[in-house]
């Protein structure tokens, strides 16, 4: 390629001279090509460990002027091909006119511009996320391209110097992180190291530091460990490298593509080393870590962030933090844990002005909101730009009716439809608009705020009527209520309170029941979220209602299961809005839809939240706080479940090994994290724990988990079975009470069914919560959520695995391959699958892969694929027709037309291939024979038998006497097959010989065959028409040099017919054998078999079968079409059994489909081509050099 002219003061160093004239000389880098000796070892060595471009580019052009010693790089090339085109390009373009110039100093600068012109042009069509690459990296990425045969699709993320442990020896080199693949590269004196991982296939990634590799990152799949040290900085690799691998699990878990963020500002300057994506990267992780701490939706994007000062009026000081500025928030946290932490939504701020420096308050900026709270922050670096940045955002965020006209809103609590607030965020398009009889849309079947339970949540409803309580516990609850309106006196009230240790102490103590809807909305985040979306879940009611789907059948059918105790669910009321707010959720988020243990977290929020609140705090759980949950194969509790685990061994090492052993967590543990402990536990306890998970997240119940296992661990030990532990930990999570509950004792079912004839001790809820935070406290969320993603790793493989088997057993039974073979298989069409997603294909992904559908469904590839697997693994091969065969046979899988087979119909079509040999001679015919033409005459014929008989009560009660029975599928169902199919099955098997050894006896035995067909067909015509002869215009000639070379049919009542179709016959085959397939420059050329080929290319001077010339693929072609231009025998046809008697009298056609179909080689061989698809390059260039020559 063209690089920007460059200075070279040692044009000889290290490069050899191969070319050269007046004004340019080629050069070649030493060790490059043939031979090289000690000298080209060490050279390629050294360009490895420094990341020469030479290595990846060893030719380069160098422009030179008389006797000048300064030269200048012009242009370079990784092959002496493209090398040799720039060069003669100067040679046409530019020796002429550079003889004309008398100064050398014109010369070079001419050759400079010139050369810089052309760049120029050629970065116009390049993408503007390139533009912002440096070279370096550019170059980098075109090397990683080149050493591993990736495509332009794929993106170069970082790389990075390290070494790679190859047994005990460390080789140094370089790894490539790019989207999809782990790469490392290497060579030294002669030792070449190459590596390609796919981020799917990694099931642990690891840093850890031992005698042996010292502060390494272990990469390990399913069969091999990789070990890299050596890092420069290794904190930042492996960061990089997970997100890299979550990026995969997600995809492998949804289907959740890799894509670049557009919108990404560009940077200030260009990096260094440094790619648009990383920054992409990096910009997502501090995203991630933004919304997590202060529980923001995942729309938010964080803009900026800047250490400060805060002034806290309650403590009269200021507290050191950090400043969090995105496009609808500005956040603080303290540098402190737990010390004091703010949000303010744009939407609440009126004022933003700078205040007056001093000496005591430098920089500050005062930020005032509706409710008139007023912010001060000090020590802003830069004062300015952050007011402006602010003022910017202001500017664009509506103006929302949520402010001081309405109270509630700044309180905690919803304002419903009835306030005139308009919808500012229309509902997805996708969702169609429910209409009335009349065609006009409906308003309020199904909601409308005249509900009761629109306005306020089940409990008060159904407590209402209740006498007051003067007793000691309705005491303690009015002083909890009275503590927190101190509180929000000192702290402030509603989405702009300051949340500090204080209110985390209040948390821990209870929630009072007429605070707990308002305080779960606004520590979970869904206060937000439902003030930015008015009416949204008025409407998402009304379209989702009245559906009938799969996540409807599951809810209507889990609808009374939930909470059947309580009597707010004993009565339509309860039991209509909460089949409101689940099938609304599931309309709102269909990848999820409905999960059991939903029905029994939504009935607990319905009774202290109205609907919409309800609606809002279950979309907090499912998609920020609780991730993946509640999906088809609810990963997310797994991974907890793991983490659970790994807790315990670190925790509680001794009772962790005795579990194990039983088997426990793994059984225990599922319920309790699936539904934060509402299903094991009294309801009036389990409600403080849900207290506590709003405000501090999963971590509590981490702490509560360990508890439990911590109080019981002696009588744990004690136990031999798993029955025994489990029956323990049940009596025990139902005796935690709550003595200060003032709601009437409802009955807990599990009690009920597990109580013994003594009753165990009561555990007061309040001393387990506090046992806890005191034995388990330091547990951080940081921590956590890397032994998540430790977990995610494992678990997410282990699910990928277990629908492998799933998959395989399903059809073992009904393919010619044993499990092994049938899990390679399986691993190379998945393997497929995802290449197709990240490396673009002709539908998107989603197409392709549905979670809701069986494992045996959920991986689908197209017609490209199919041919790319059927060359390598099919057994039928025809050189360079195998494609058009392909695609032909991929029509007849793809059974409902939708361009896409899966795992099992590419296994039907794969064992009718290769079940042959395995099965032998069957019922005194070969088998392969058989299948053979039973595939072949499906992929000819499309027609339908006809019943011409009249059909009278008889009739009818036989058909019904038989769809009560199994169909079977014979070859007597296979349909007839007309003398235009029967032709085009002729040459369709000869093309199939045509790169076979014995390529002259098939094509005589199928002449042979043809010839006999014909025969039989006039025989058979005769029968069918009584004898009656149709005149026939025979139009067809044989051709005289064909009748020599062709054995001819007995001369025995010859007629005009029978001539024509032998002519016809013969034509084609003389065709198809003359016939030389077209070269083809691209993969675009062979998707279809309709392009020019011996299947479609008929001489106009033989057959003139226009039909045939255009596709000759008759698949959902009428077997009746007409051909324009001649005359066929619309009478003649023949049967399958005819074709496969005629074919069992040549030996060399039973011979050839009798051979074996070894498919462990042929696996074994598609095996290596992925990997020598990506590592072209690991031959030495000493023998590529060779292999050009």
């Amino acid at each position: 390629m063209w690089i920007t002219p460059e200075e070279v003061l040692l044009a000889n160093a290290l490069w050899v001279s191969e070319r050269a004239n007046p004004f340019f000389i080629l050069q070649r880098r030493k060790g490059h090509g043939k031979g090289g000796g000690i000298t080209g070892l060490l050279v390629g060595t050294m360009d490895v460990v420094l990341d020469s471009s030479a290595r990846v580019a060893p030719y380069r052009i160098l422009h030179q002027t008389g006797d000048s010693q300064i030269f200048w790089s012009i242009a370079c090339g990784s092959s002496r091909k493209e090398i040799t085109g720039h060069w003669e390009w100067l040679e046409t373009n530019l020796l002429q006119t550079l003889s004309i110039f008398d100064n050398d100093e014109d010369i070079t600068t001419f050759v400079k511009g010139k050369v810089s012109g052309i760049i120029a042009e050629e970065n116009k069509s390049k993408a503007a996320q390139e533009d912002e690459d440096s070279g370096k990296f550019r170059e980098a990425e075109q090397k990683m391209r080149k050493l591993f045969g990736m495509p332009g699709e794929e993106k170069l993320v970082n790389y990075y110097s390290c070494s790679y442990w190859k047994g005990r020896v460390p080789r140094q080199g370089w790894v490539y992180l790019s989207v999809n693949h782990l790469c490392f590269y290497s060579f030294l004196l002669g030792k070449e190291v190459t590596l390609v991982v796919q981020w799917t296939e990694v099931t642990r990634l690891e840093k850890n530091a031992t005698l042996v590799f010292p502060e390494s990152v272990r990469v390990s799949t399913r069969h091999t460990e990789h070990y890299f040290s050596m890092f420069l900085n290794i904190n930042d690799t492996f960061k990089l490298m997970e997100q890299l691998a979550t990026i995969a699990m997600r995809q492998l878990l949804d289907n959740e593509g890799f894509s670049a963020d557009r919108t990404l500002p560009k940077a200030c300057k260009t990096l260094k080393n440094v790619s648009a994506l990383k920054r992409d990267l990096d910009a997502r992780a501090k995203n991630e870590r933004y919304r997590a701490l202060f529980r923001l939706t995942p729309d938010e994007r964080l803009d900026g962030h800047t250490d400060c000062t805060l002034w806290t009026p309650f403590a009269k000081m200021h507290i050191v933090g950090q400043l969090f500025v995105s496009n609808n928030y500005i956040c603080f946290c303290s540098r402190e844990e737990d010390l004091c932490q703010l949000i303010i939504p744009l939407r609440e701020v009126s004022i933003v002005e700078k205040a007056d420096s001093s000496s005591v308050l430098p920089c500050p900026v005062s930020i005032s909101t509706k409710n008139k709270m007023t912010f001060l922050f000090a020590n802003l670096k830069d004062r300015d730009f952050l007011v402006q940045r602010i003022s910017d955002f202001l500017q664009r965020t509506p103006d929302k009716l949520w402010s001081d006209g309405h109270p509630l809103a700044l309180s905690g609590y919803s304002v419903s439809q009835s306030e005139g607030i308009p919808s500012t965020t229309p509902l997805s398009s996708s969702l169609p608009t429910p209409t009335g009889a009349g065609g006009e849309p409906s308003q309020g079947r199904h909601y409308s705020p005249s509900l009761p339970t629109a306005t306020q949540g089940l409990l008060r409803i159904y407590q209402k009527d209740d006498p007051e309580d003067h007793g000691p516990k309705a005491t303690k609850e009015k002083m909890k209520e009275e503590s927190w309106n101190i509180h929000f006196f000192e702290f402030g009230r509603g989405v702009c309170m300051y949340r500090t240790s204080k209110t985390r102490e209040l948390v821990l103590n209870g929630i009072p029941e007429s605070l707990r809807g308002e305080l779960w909305l606004l520590f979970s985040g869904a206060q937000n979220e439902m003030a930015t979306h008015p009416g949204y879940y008025a409407e998402l009611v009304e379209q989702a209602m009245g559906r009938c789907t799969l996540a409807t059948e599951e809810i209507e059918r889990d609808l009374h299961r939930s909470m059947p105790e309580h009597h707010a669910f004993q009565n339509e009321m309860g039991i209509a809005a909460l089949r409101r707010v689940l099938t609304a959720y599931a309309c709102r988020n269909p990848g999820i839809g409905y999960c059991q243990a939903m029905n029994i977290v939504t009935s607990v929020l319905l009774l202290y939240c109205t609907e919409e609140e309800a609606f809002w705090l279950l979309v907090a759980l499912c998609e920020r706080m609780l991730p993946d949950y509640y999906n088809t194969r609810v990963v997310g509790a797994l991974v907890d479940q793991g983490v659970f685990e790994e807790l315990t061994r670190e925790c509680l090492p001794l009772l962790y090994e005795h579990m194990q052993e039983l088997g426990v967590i793994s059984t225990i543990s599922l319920s309790w994290f699936l539904t934060l402990f509402l299903s094991v536990m009294p309801f009036d306890s389990a409600v403080l724990l849900v207290d506590c998970f709003f405000y501090e997240g999963i971590k509590v119940i981490f702490q509560v988990a360990l508890a439990v296992l911590h109080a019981n661990m002696d009588t744990l030990l004690d136990c031999t079975d798993e029955g025994e532990a489990m029956t323990i930990l049940g009596r025990y999570l139902d005796n935690v009470v709550n003595k200060q509950t003032v709601s009437p004792p409802i009955p807990h079912l599990h009690a009920l069914l597990t109580s013994g004839d003594e009753p165990p001790p009561e555990i007061d809820v309040f001393q387990l919560i506090k046992s806890s935070y005191d034995k388990f406290g330091s547990l951080r969320a940081d921590v956590i959520e890397q032994m998540r993603f430790k977990q995610r790793l494992k678990v997410i493989q282990s699910l990928e695995d277990t629908a492998k088997r799933s998959v395989v057993r399903a059809i073992m039974t009904d393919s010619a391959f044993s499990i092994e073979e049938l899990e390679e298989l399986y691993v190379l069409f998945k393997a497929k699958h995802i290449m197709s997603c990240y490396w673009g294909a002709s539908c998107t992904a989603a197409e392709r892969h549905d979670p809701s559908l069986p494992y045996l469904e959920q991986y689908r590839i197209d017609l490209e694929q199919f041919c790319q697997l059927f060359g390598a693994l099919g057994t039928w091969l025809c050189g360079t027709h195998t494609v058009t065969l392909a695609a032909r046979h991929f029509r007849l899988l793809d059974s409902n037309k939708d361009g896409l087979i899966n795992f099992k119909e590419f296994v039907t079509g794969l064992s009718e291939a290769h079940s042959f040999g395995e099965f032998g001679s069957a019922h005194g015919h070969p088998q392969g024979t058989h299948t053979l033409l039973c595939i072949s005459i499906r992929i000819q014929c499309n027609i339908a038998m006809s019943v011409s008989e009249v059909k009278d009560y008889k009739y009818y009660l036989r058909m019904w006497a038989k769809e009560k029975e199994p169909k079977i599928e014979t070859i007597k169902d296979l349909p007839r097959m007309n003398q235009e199919q029967f032709i085009e099955l002729c040459k369709t098997l000869y093309n199939m010989f045509s790169e076979d050894p014995l390529e002259q006896e098939l094509y005589h035995a199928i002449a042979t065959v043809a010839s006999l067909l014909l025969r039989i067909g006039e025989v058979g015509k005769k029968f069918t028409n009584n004898c009656a002869k149709k005149p026939t215009d025979t139009t067809y000639t044989q051709a005289p040099t064909l009748s020599a070379e062709l054995p001819q049919p007995e001369k025995e009542e010859s007629n005009g017919e029978s001539s024509s179709g032998q002519s016809l016959v013969c034509k084609a085959l003389a065709e198809a054998q003359l016939e030389t397939p077209p070269q083809q420059t691209s993969d675009e050329e062979v998707k279809d078999d309709t392009s020019v080929s011996s299947y479609s290319m008929v001489s106009t001077g033989s057959l003139q079968c226009e039909d045939i010339a255009d596709d000759t693929v008759l698949i959902g072609c009428a077997g009746d079409q007409q051909r324009r231009g001649s005359t066929l025998d619309g009478d003649w046809s023949i049967t399958f059994e005819q074709v496969l008697a005629s074919m069992l009298t040549e030996p060399p056609l039973v011979d050839y489909f009798e051979k074996k179909g070894d498919i462990q080689a042929r696996m074994a061989t598609c095996k290596m081509q992925r990997g020598v698809e990506r590592q072209v390059s690991s031959s030495s260039d000493h023998e590529l050099a060779q292999l050009s020559t």
